[in-house]
């Protein structure tokens, strides 16, 4: 009886498993990270990173204990000994060109728990500009507001011209059509602000 009882625990796991699998095969957010540990360390290896992406690891509370810039394009891979950070919640980021990918661990007593269930990937706001029109763009999968201030510099100091906050759109796309002048952009989403500057 206990084997049958075995038996069908693995069948449910397997199937589980399998489930599971289709379901990151068909997500939209596809995971770069592959992290394995052991009691001596934690090999992270990330993939498709450009030369210059920001490596961190950070607290709960978003304060930087670790960051190092990637020097190469391709794929990285380091070792860590997490086990002698203060216990407590943490995640690596990898800040690249149009998202930050995080994946959130804890350690607790020189123990280092990955919880990919809470693996994140956030879309950056994308500017481009062409003649006098400025694009925006950004894939909010989770309907994320993303809001926008546009600000023209005028004797010396910028002076806010336009702010508009965009909601309940998986894909924000805005343009744009701005005089000759200088401007700051400065985009606010995911609670994080990113500021593009323009001359034209």
């Amino acid at each position: 009886m206990k084997n049958v009882i075995k038996t069908i625990e693995k069948n449910l796991l397997l199937v589980t498993m399998i489930l599971f699998a289709v379901m990151i095969g068909n997500a939209t957010e596809i995971s770069s990270f592959n992290v394995e540990g052991d009691l001596k360390g934690t090999a992270l290896t990330i993939n498709n990173v450009k030369k210059g992406n920001l490596l961190s690891i950070k607290n709960h509370n978003g304060i930087i204990v670790y960051k190092e810039l990637i020097q190469s394009t391709g794929s990285y891979t380091k070792g860590f000994d997490l086990t002698e950070l203060p216990n407590g919640n943490y995640f690596f980021e990898v800040d690249k060109d149009l998202q930050i990918e995080t994946i959130p661990f804890s350690v607790e007593n020189n123990k280092v728990v990955f919880d990919k269930t809470k693996e994140a990937v956030i879309f950056k706001p994308y500017v481009r500009e062409k003649d006098d029109l400025v694009y925006i763009s950004k894939l909010a999968l989770n309907l994320e507001p993303l809001k926008i201030r546009v600000y023209i510099q005028y004797d010396g100091a910028f002076q806010l011209i336009r702010t508009e906050e965009i909601e309940g759109l998986k894909i924000v796309k805005k343009v744009y059509k701005l005089k000759k002048g200088n401007y700051k952009i400065v985009l606010n989403a995911n609670d994080k602000e990113y500021t593009k500057f323009i001359n034209n």
